[in-house]
């Protein structure tokens, strides 16, 4: 069945994915729900009581030390989203908000937020009738959660703000209206608890992560071509040379490059052509490896993330206390994310120097520019160029978000993590890197071209035939980008990786 239940403890990477991009509905575990209801039952009585408790019945952040009467607490909580709705820049992509949808209310279903039940289930509602708030990419902090962009979801469930339903943009309230979703009125703790935490750049990040994980097999295939286009040595990856410095991703990387190449008599051996090839192709599982584990690491990070508690003041039912804590900050997956980003921007630049050494006479023995009429054609001149631009840009793009820290809320929130920029960015970085490694493919295959007699590896030349199906040769010069673009596609939509994995096992 496609349908994802939550819990608030067990959501996996892959039901994320299935949820933000293949429409998986969802809905609450039957425990999810006594606890939804019971934090609730405490909520209300601390407000009947009229007990001085942060976000129930005060003000917010530097405003924390105003008390708010009972009868005000609707226009208190509706003031919030209102006020907070601050967000700017172009929407997020459909599945990003799918993905916020989702985190936010598996946070909700830990039962430690003092939601109503009726709350979470009119945003499950959305999410499986397919009301998508707009939501704006910039102006998270990361320090007190995701406050400007969850506020935009939110602003729907109130009948305000904007939303795309049946593909069509509208105005919150209609989209409600067409769904025959009932809009609500906001009660104590109820605006906090939507908006308190990390799960837009929690959303992000983990879209952004599983793409990344299926790059790291593509980038082990281009560079396992590019080895056979210049004729390297497979002695390199010998098991042995990595058993003795085992990390994890490197041992990877390695048997993945012997399954690729197994049969190939493209590789030479030490001594029989050269006696060591340049760093860019010896080293391909240290380079190639060490994104494997950074990838890894973000990954735990993540999984700890997707199934956490993060507003605040956190209601814990059985002690019967509220503590306000700082779960809503994002530092752990700000430098998460930053990381991430600088692990694909690793596979892009040795990939970009990987084209180099293709294209370059000097160091491949090829035809310069692999084309057989230089200076009529230029052949693979400005794919190289396109190739350094995109991870010129990468080096910019790869500078930490998370080092900085602008204070907010009249310094009451003095230090925030930037956690959403940092995975916006990482975001920017893999879009280049699968351009730059569609480029990679495309030199190699080329390359290829030049020799006879000679037979491809099981998994090479299984990636080879993908990209031949859709891309012919380079005879003379043609509009480039059109390949790359094809290229990308193959990538993008797993095609090459599938194939190679009919017939090789990649790790």
């Amino acid at each position: 069945m496609s349908k994802v239940i939550i819990d608030g403890y067990s959501l996996t990477l892959e039901a994320v994915v299935q949820v933000a991009r293949d429409f998986y509905t969802v809905e609450l575990s039957n425990e999810a729900i006594e606890k939804i209801n019971a934090s609730r039952r405490l909520v209300d009585r601390f407000v009947d009581e009229e007990k001085v408790v942060y976000g129930i019945t005060t003000g917010f952040g530097k405003f924390s030390d105003v008390a708010i009467s009972k009868d005000e607490t609707e226009e208190l909580q509706r003031n919030l989203i209102v006020s907070h709705s601050c967000g700017v820049g172009n929407p997020l992509p459909e599945d990003v908000v799918r993905g916020i949808m989702l985190l936010r209310a598996n946070a909700l279903a830990k039962g430690f937020s003092g939601i109503r039940y009726t709350t979470v289930e009119t945003l499950l509602e959305m999410l499986n009738k397919g009301v998508h708030p707009i939501v704006p990419e910039k102006g998270s902090l990361g320090a007190s959660g995701d406050l400007a962009p969850l506020s935009h979801m939110v602003l729907v469930m109130i009948g305000e703000g904007e939303a795309i339903f049946k593909g069509q943009r509208m105005s919150g309230k209609e989209a409600m209206d067409k769904a025959k979703i009932p809009t609500i009125s906001l009660t104590s703790k109820e605006g906090l608890a939507l908006i308190n935490g990390t799960q837009v750049m929690t959303a992000i990040g983990a879209l952004n992560l599983y793409d990344c994980k299926k790059l790291l097999k593509l980038a082990d295939i281009a560079g396992a071509l590019t080895i056979e286009a210049l004729r390297g040595i497979i002695d390199a990856f010998d098991s042995k040379v990595h058993e003795v410095r085992p990390h994890p991703g490197q041992i990877k990387a390695a048997e993945n490059l012997r399954a690729l190449l197994t049969d190939s008599s493209f590789v030479t051996r030490q001594g029989e052509i050269r006696v060591q090839d340049p760093y860019t192709l010896r080293c391909i599982p240290q380079i190639h490896g060490g994104s494997r584990d950074a990838i890894q690491y973000v990954e735990e990070k993540l999984m700890i993330e997707m199934n956490a508690a993060t507003d605040n003041p956190l209601i814990f039912n059985r002690e019967e206390e509220v503590i306000s804590g700082g779960n809503f900050h994002g530092q752990p997956m700000a430098l998460a994310f930053d990381f991430l980003g600088i692990a694909i921007a690793e596979l892009a630049n040795v990939s970009e120097r990987r084209i180099e050494r293709l294209v370059n006479p000097q160091l491949s023995g090829l035809p310069a520019f692999l084309t057989t009429k230089g200076g009529l054609n230029s052949g693979f001149m400005i794919m190289q160029y396109s190739a350094a631009a995109l991870v010129s840009e990468n080096k910019v793009l790869a500078h930490p978000a998370s080092v900085d820290s602008i204070p907010s809320s009249a310094n009451q929130e003095d230090h925030v993590s930037m956690g959403t920029i940092a995975a916006r960015k990482a975001r920017e970085i893999y879009k280049n890197a699968i351009n730059v490694l569609a480029i990679e493919l495309l030199a190699a295959t080329q390359a290829i071209e030049f020799y006879e007699g000679h037979k491809l590896g099981k998994g090479t030349s299984i990636a080879y035939d993908v990209v031949r199906q859709e891309i012919s040769p380079l005879k003379e010069d043609r509009t480039m980008y059109i390949d790359i673009n094809k290229c990308t596609e193959l990538i993008a939509n797993q095609k090459i990786v599938d194939k190679v994995e009919e017939a090789v096992k990649l790790y």
